[in-house]
């Protein structure tokens, strides 16, 4: 089934669970990711609290079956030897579009983007300092439908020490610059709910909507919601939306003193990791 085109801002939550899926349509999600990533990814994250989906490609159809309007993405592996044959799969099991991760080049995206033929959008995630360093001419290509930039691995690849340093220093403005220029909808980064950590949500919300991004993946939290109760999933949901929003009819002199407070809150942050492995690196040589 082909769903419609998400809404102007649209969260997206990862899950393989049809009940959760349905939970999250109500509560105003416009997209739901079936996650098959798994080649290299253990590898390149071993040492951080992430989650490793241990999502099947036989999970796609049933939560593309109990979606009405909600699209369905897929993200597959990065690039390898049975890729055509892994889109294929998704494809014909329901996907409305492709997110491929880890890929370094314009060349190498506009390989799988062939692969897809236009058979349904194709949403490059941009996760390597490589790619990031092509993202003109990958927003260019006649391939790609969407960009996602996807900061855990990002700021890794970067050698940065907090995956928000891209927001705070710069890079996802001259990135944004360029990808409104190409007229294609973006994202980057995710989002836990409002007022939760060193970095609340609505900071990052508002800098959404000053940069123009209308994609945010939505953090675990979001998906026990789901599961548990769904008024509350809502409730949390429509709470983002409504900073975003806000957000939109905000002045241009409210949307800088955000992004001056999050730049703030992200030194501090990336200040305190720094200090925290030096101390841990020091007690390792005591």
């Amino acid at each position: 089934m082909t769903h419609s085109n998400p809404q102007p801002f649209c969260p997206v939550l990862i899950t393989n669970t049809p009940d959760i899926a349905v939970a999250a349509e109500r509560a105003g999600v416009g997209r739901i990711m079936v996650d098959l990533e798994r080649n290299g990814k253990f590898e390149r994250q071993k040492m951080r609290d992430t989650w490793i989906s241990q999502h099947q490609v036989e999970d796609i159809a049933p939560v593309a079956r109990a979606l009405s309007r909600t699209e369905l993405m897929v993200r597959i592996n990065p690039f390898h030897e049975r890729s055509a044959a892994e889109i294929d799969q998704a494809i014909q099991s329901g996907a409305d579009c492709i997110m491929l991760p880890m890929f370094h080049s314009a060349q190498e995206a506009n390989r799988i983007g062939a692969m897809i033929a236009g058979r349904c959008r194709f949403i490059p995630l941009v996760e390597t300092a490589e790619a990031m360093a092509e993202l003109e001419q990958l927003a260019r290509s006649a391939a790609v439908d969407e960009v996602f930039i996807g900061l855990n691995d990002l700021h890794m690849s970067l050698g940065l020490d907090f995956m928000f340093e891209p927001l705070g220093n710069g890079m996802l403005d001259i990135a944004a610059e360029t990808l409104r220029a190409s007229g294609k909808p973006f994202g980057f980064g995710g989002i836990a709910r409002l007022g939760e950590g060193d970095l609340p949500a609505e900071f990052i919300m508002r800098d959404h909507a000053r940069l123009g991004s209308t994609r945010v993946n939505l953090s675990r939290t979001f998906a026990h919601d789901g599961l548990e109760g769904g008024a509350v999933f809502e409730r949390e949901v429509r709470a983002l939306l409504d900073v975003y929003d806000d957000a939109l009819l905000a002045s241009a002199a409210d949307l800088q003193n955000n992004h001056n407070e999050v730049k703030s809150r992200v030194r501090s942050i990336a200040a305190r990791i720094r200090t925290n492995q030096e101390h841990a690196q020091m007690s390792k040589q005591a």
